[in-house]
Formats: C-alpha cells, structure tokens, sequence
C-alpha cells in the first residue's frame, strides 16, 4: 500500500505503525468504487477485505462501505481524491494521495504537516517518478521462482519482498512486488491468485526513479516526518524516493 518507506521508519524505535478502522474501510469504499463490489472479481477489494478483517473489523461495516463505492442502496460516497508533492527533510522526493469529504480542512492540515518539508505544486516532482501498477504477493512455498511467476503473470518487473518490508507477507513464505502496466494490475492479481498466490495489495501507485543516499540518522528523521504525515486520518497513500 505504497509503503516503500516502511522499513526506514520502522528504525525509528518509539513508533508503530498504526491505522484506523476509517482507513481501512475508505480503502474498501474505494476499492468497489473503481472494480466493483465481487472480491472474486476485484484482487483491490478482496485484499483490502482481509486486511479489514484482520482489524477485527465488523462484517456489516465492510458490507456497507462496499455498498457505499460500488453505488448499492442509498449511501453515496463523496469523498475527493487530492494529490500533494514534495519534498521531506533531506530533499527527498514524496507524493501523498488524499481522499478527504473537506478539502478546505485537510489542505490546511497537510500544510502543517510539512513545516519540516517542503510542499510543492502540482506536478513539481512527479517526474522523478513511475507511474506503474503495483501488486504484492506472497507463496506459501518459499522457494517459488518469483521471476517465472512474473512472465507467466504478465508482468513487467519483479522484485522479492520480506516481512521487515510489508508486514501483510507472513514470514517463512516466498513474498514478492510485481511492477506492471497500469492496466494490467487485474490481469497480473487474477493470475496470480489462480496460481497459489495470496495478493495483499493490487493497486496503482508511484515508484521513485532515483534513491537520494542518506545516513542513517537522516533516514530516521525521514521516518518519522513520513510516520506522521501517514498518521494523518485523510492520508491514503504515501510515496516516497526512500529504501
């Protein structure tokens, strides 16, 4: 869930990496807005399902924030999707998605959050990234040969993923982040959930085209200025140029 920044602020040793039930049911809501409310059919929904549930999340919030993004019943989603960019402390490049029903609260807010950054305008470091599509993914077998996977599936590029980077991959199994086209995310996450593949994240996102070197304490200090803007009740996604 865009969150290639996780292992530097996880260095930091007083936080923990929490979100709240709203997130987790807006990322549903959206999910059935965008593939439709069958999980069978929309790898996003059914993968943010199970992360909902992990939470101990009711079944009937879910059934209804799925109703509320697929346009089932009366509830209507009306949330807007706002993009910031910019910079964190030691100049690296970070791009955060918003879905937010009161953009003259969260801007302010998001603003403030930058005071030890730098927020630019739209388009200002876009470049520095790929706009790619993004599944993650695990095997119970740990020794699956993620490259085959990635040609049979579709994909563009492969690279392994462990625990310590996304925790949704078990430890002792065979995780991985497939890169493909935008519009192959689907075609990618079917496969590879008709193939033994548990999918954890099948979405859209950004990934940086180069890495500023940092020490570590300034990958700390940029763990945690990135902590705190994922905090943020609004935030939906962030991506940042870090490792």
């Amino acid at each position: 869930m865009g969150r290639q920044w996780l292992l530097a602020k996880r260095e930091v040793a007083s936080l923990r990496r929490s979100q709240s039930a709203g997130k987790f049911l807006r990322e549903i809501t959206i999910s059935a807005k965008h593939g439709g409310a069958d999980p069978a059919s929309n790898a996003r929904l059914s993968a943010a399902i199970d992360k909902a549930k992990k939470e101990s999340i009711p079944r009937d919030n879910i059934e209804r924030a799925i109703n509320k993004g697929a346009g089932i019943g009366g509830e209507k989603m009306i949330l807007e999707q706002i993009t910031f960019e910019g910079y964190t402390p030691h100049k690296v490049p970070v791009i955060i998605e918003v879905l937010t029903d009161n953009h003259n609260r969260t801007a302010p807010e998001i603003r403030v959050l930058f005071k030890k950054g730098l927020l630019g305008t739209t388009g200002s470091n876009k470049f520095l990234f790929d706009h790619v599509g993004l599944v993650e993914a695990y095997h119970p077998d740990i020794k699956s040969d993620i490259e085959a996977a990635a040609i049979e599936a579709g994909a563009n590029e492969v690279e392994s993923l462990t625990h310590a980077q996304n925790d949704d991959i078990p430890i002792d199994t065979c995780g991985a982040r497939f890169i493909t086209d935008r519009t192959g995310v689907h075609a990618v996450s079917q496969w590879l959930g008709q193939n033994g593949w548990k999918v954890v994240t099948s979405e859209i996102g950004y990934i940086a085209k180069n890495f500023p070197e940092l020490s570590p304490i300034q990958k700390t200090e940029v763990g945690e200025f990135l902590q705190a803007i994922d905090d943020h009740d609004d935030v939906h996604r962030v991506w940042a140029a870090i490792k």
